[in-house]
């Protein structure tokens, strides 16, 4: 039997109740969650759009919102997330102090990406933390910088039953990544925002996770561009660095 915390937060509470409201009822409205909770038409809505910021739920054309992809079956990345997470966080730092843009860490997931660490920007006008969210890897910089470093078959299989993405164009794009060393997304995932990335790799040279940093694509410029991903591969090797360290000190 499990009794309510005494030191439950209703505002928790709301958010967990609603998230398995979507996933066991389906798509319901703002007036439905908010009946259903027994809150204000406005809690709910807020409740729902930070579900959506999350990926705990998603809006429908008709305005009715409906589980969200953390709420559904999804793959496995097998990437060492809590170890990324853990050697990250001071190359993050660094990389926005150099950068002044905000930097995450992604793994891969199927033909995602997952966001595991983010580390803001701290000017007026930024990209905010992106932890949780998944996108898909092709379009995203960390995930074509996952994508280059794995082995074409690999990326095949992967892609077998994704007829929306050109395969043959994957691959030139691919290419290219791999020759330039670093990837863009110029403005594919989210309109006004521009990511570069580059690939972390293990000691085995698998690439457990990317690197990017993202901006408002009003601050890109192409003059800047070997700064960045001077300032990513170094903040990536850093990664990669603490990794081998903690894998390979003794017990």
């Amino acid at each position: 039997m499990r009794n309510k915390p005494p030191y439950a937060l209703s505002s928790v509470d709301h958010a967990l109740r609603l998230a398995a409201l979507l996933q066991q009822e389906g798509p319901m409205r703002v007036t439905d969650a908010a009946e259903r909770l027994d809150v204000a038409v406005s809690t709910a809505h807020r409740l729902l759009a930070m579900l959506v910021y999350r990926d705990f739920a998603e809006q429908h054309p008709d305005r009715r919102y409906g589980p969200g992809k953390v709420l559904r079956p999804a793959e496995s990345s097998g990437a060492p997330v809590a170890l990324l997470r853990e050697v990250s966080a001071d190359p993050l730092r660094r990389l926005v102090e150099r950068t002044g843009e905000t930097a995450n860490v992604v793994v891969l997931a199927g033909t995602e990406v997952r966001f595991i660490m983010t580390v803001e920007s701290g000017q007026a006008l930024r990209v905010g933390d992106r932890v949780g969210v998944s996108l898909p890897a092709h379009l995203t910089s960390g995930g074509k910088a996952i994508l280059a470093a794995l082995a074409p078959g690999e990326v095949a299989v992967r892609y077998a039953d994704r007829g929306d993405v050109d395969l043959h164009r994957l691959r030139r794009e691919l290419a290219l990544v791999r020759k330039r060393g670093f990837a863009i997304n110029d403005q594919l995932t989210e309109t006004g925002l521009t990511a570069v990335g580059v690939v972390i790799r293990d000691r085995s040279g698998g690439p457990p996770a990317g690197l990017s940093i993202a901006l408002p694509t009003a601050r890109f410029d192409r003059d800047a561009l070997p700064g960045w991903v001077n300032a990513l591969s170094a903040a990536a090797q850093r990664i990669e660095a603490a990794m081998t360290d903690r894998l390979t000190a003794p017990a």
